[in-house]
């Protein structure tokens, strides 16, 4: 070491030398620390995770043992003590296939995920940035502060330039109506099926349950009936339409055809999440209102799920859970998002300045519960004893945030803005890999509510990600306020469906975002 705080490594003997200099005021980590105990976690997780089956072994060895060690009069032996005891046997035997039978029968029934399509708009309802704000100036509804908003919320947001909005959007001036909302209804949820039903060569009469969520527009008869309607669904079908549940309401809706198909034996039920914005777009002034102009924009998903065995050798994904968590009985959850009037008397969404911290209550009760579920024993463990510490000996120990990087493979976190993503990312301290996903969704489709998180999965699926036994957590924020999670396991190794959002332009993904 020289005076000057510089170190230089000689590699090798003889004429070459290979200096590499290091400056003493910003030394490199211990390195040799770091790896020594990450094989020691590495080590403690294998342990415990495999604990049960650690003490399996001896217990095998023993038997094997003993088994080899038997001869012909030995097994002779067996056989007539058997014989002697023959109602003891019958007695067994029974409780054993009477067990066996109540357990088949009580099993909840497994729920395949078939297939599932995402709705791509055609090119000429592209929003890019110039556009979008010069019709908002053009509309003459936006005052010079309200358009000056506009534009830096775009700027900061991670969306692209390839976005879309609704054809009424595109007109000078708008034109919201009903028969414009309508039609966007129409476009996303009849151009998503048509896909689906290509792809899976479903006959749409062997639909047993149909579930549609699209929180803003609900009109008379109901999406779901529209859906009825056009595709000459059976008369016995079980259909629901959600409305007014956010953009987590993809989730749940899932969750509704998990409980139908545990009833309803040997059927499909196909989900169907959208947004509808024609009717819903802001024309006012208030800042909080506006900003789900800058972040929504066109798109929808439907999923055909199935509790048909048969369907398990094509199938893509097995549901492993569910986990629901509402927050609705706080005040302040309540209201952080809100649909409302402001003073002028317009109509729009109201985005709480509290709505962060509100997601990361949400998000914390929703984790505690999923945990316990999906995590291995080490990181119960490790997450129970330095809560245990803390609560005993009123200790200054940091609460252990479980490493979800264990239990799941890909993420697929809701793309409701950057912050949001941005925030999960270092709460669940993520990989930029495992919400690049989350990222490029919202830069190519925008907040797409309730169906962003299949636009993230059919960006995984594209890159060729999802590997054979890949478990995948799918996320969701929503108002009310909800937070809910949907855990799949992957059931082969899954290639992108045909007519994917992203089949044409996957290989420009990842871009860099600007900061």
């Amino acid at each position: 070491m020289n005076q000057g705080g510089v170190a230089t490594v000689n590699g090798g003997s003889g004429t070459g030398s290979v200096g590499v200099q290091i400056q003493q005021s910003r030394r490199l980590p211990d390195f040799l620390q770091s790896v020594n105990l990450k094989y020691v976690k590495l080590g403690y997780h294998y342990l415990i995770s495999n604990l049960l089956t650690l003490c399996f072994i001896p217990l095998i060895a023993a038997i094997s043992i003993q088994v080899s060690q038997m001869n012909l009069d030995d097994l002779r032996q067996l056989w007539l003590h058997l014989q002697y005891n023959l109602v003891s046997i019958i007695i067994c035997s029974a409780i054993l296939v009477f067990g066996l039978t109540v357990f088949i029968m009580t099993r909840p029934r497994p729920v395949y995920l078939v297939d599932y399509s995402c709705y791509r708009a055609p090119d000429h309802l592209k929003a890019p940035y110039g556009r979008f704000l010069e019709h908002s100036r053009l509309t003459g509804d936006f005052d010079e502060s309200s358009l000056e908003f506009q534009r830096k919320i775009l700027e900061r947001s991670g969306l692209g330039e390839e976005t879309y909005v609704p054809q009424a959007m595109h007109n000078i001036p708008p034109t919201p109506s009903m028969a414009a909302a309508r039609e966007e209804a129409e476009e996303v949820m009849y151009g998503a099926l048509d896909i689906l039903f290509r792809n899976t060569n479903v006959n749409p009469k062997d639909i047993g349950i149909l579930v549609v969520n699209c929180s803003l527009f609900n009109p008379t008869p109901s999406l779901s009936a529209m859906i009825v309607n056009k595709y000459k669904l059976r008369g016995n079908i079980r259909s629901f339409n959600l409305g007014g549940m956010g953009c987590s309401a993809g989730v749940i809706a899932v969750d509704l055809a998990k409980d139908l198909l545990q009833v309803h034996r040997n059927t499909y039920a196909v989900v169907v999440s959208t947004e509808n914005i024609t009717q819903n777009w802001y024309f006012g002034n208030k800042k909080s209102m506006l900003i789900p102009n800058c972040l929504f924009r066109v798109g929808g998903s439907a999923v055909l799920l199935s509790n048909k065995s048969m369907d398990r050798r094509r199938a893509k994904y097995k549901l492993v859970h569910v986990v629901r968590t509402h927050k609705g009985a706080d005040d302040k959850a309540f209201r952080c998002v809100y649909q409302e009037q402001d003073d002028a008397g317009k109509t729009g969404v109201s985005l709480s300045k509290d709505l962060m911290a509100i997601a990361g209550g949400a998000l914390k009760t929703n984790i505690t519960t999923l945990g316990p579920l999906v995590l291995p024993i080490s990181e119960q463990l490790l997450f129970f004893s330095t809560l245990l510490v803390k609560k005993l000996f009123n200790a200054s120990v940091k609460p252990y945030i479980p490493d979800f990087k264990l239990a799941f493979d890909h993420f697929c976190i809701h793309a409701g803005g950057r912050a949001v993503i941005d925030e999960l990312e270092k709460n669940l301290q993520l990989l930029p890999i495992h919400v690049e996903a989350s990222r490029m969704t919202l830069h190519r489709f925008g907040n797409t509510s309730s169906s962003s998180i299949w636009y993230e999965l059919a960006y995984i699926e594209a890159k060729g990600r999802i590997r054979n036994r890949n478990r995948v957590w799918q996320i969701a924020f929503g108002s009310g306020f909800k937070c809910n999670s949907a855990v799949w396991q992957a059931l082969r190794n899954v290639k992108p469906s045909r007519n994917g959002p992203w089949e044409d332009c996957i290989d420009k993904y990842p871009v860099k975002l600007a900061t």
